[in-house]
């Protein structure tokens, strides 16, 4: 597949909100750093980040502690060369008691890309709301894109 460039139609803008979100959903640092500028600008809620070495060590502690980590992403709005997009996804820990608790976390990201494609600034916002098991969109085998969203929640 040919990189997705600025400027952005919807239908490209469209892609690149998927392709975000397989990549995420590999979970792998490594691999995912290489959709960003080596010195990328990020504030992820509280924390501010800049380059790849950096978000690969971010992403390493996130997915250390967001256990069962599956996220779904849609375009929110575009312009020639910026995105915003709101996410969802749904993470456990376990806490000292045994006892797994389950959260989804709703949230608000706004990209910025450089000509060839590559997101050079990063900006998100997100809220964490513990869920039971039985309320899970994104069990197991179930394909992300698939889940039917309510109103309410978008």
């Amino acid at each position: 597949m040919a990189p997705i460039v600025p400027p952005f139609s919807a239908e490209s803008a469209q892609q690149k909100v998927k392709v975000a979100q397989d990549l995420w959903n590999t979970r792998d640092p490594a691999r995912v750093s290489l959709a960003y500028t080596p010195d990328t600008i990020w504030r992820n809620r509280d924390t501010f980040l800049k380059g790849r070495e950096q978000v690969v060590e971010f992403l390493t502690k996130k997915w250390a502690k967001e256990n069962g980590y599956r996220l779904r992403k849609e375009l929110f709005a575009f312009t020639e060369n910026k995105i915003a997009v709101q996410f969802f996804y749904e993470w456990y820990e376990d806490k000292p008691d045994g006892a797994r608790q389950w959260y989804r976390t709703y949230g608000l990201e706004d990209w910025t890309f450089s000509d060839d494609g590559l997101m050079r600034k990063r900006q998100m916002s997100g809220n964490d709301v513990p869920i039971a098991e039985e309320e899970r969109w994104f069990k197991d085998g179930v394909d992300v894109n698939s889940v039917y969203i309510s109103e309410e929640h978008l």
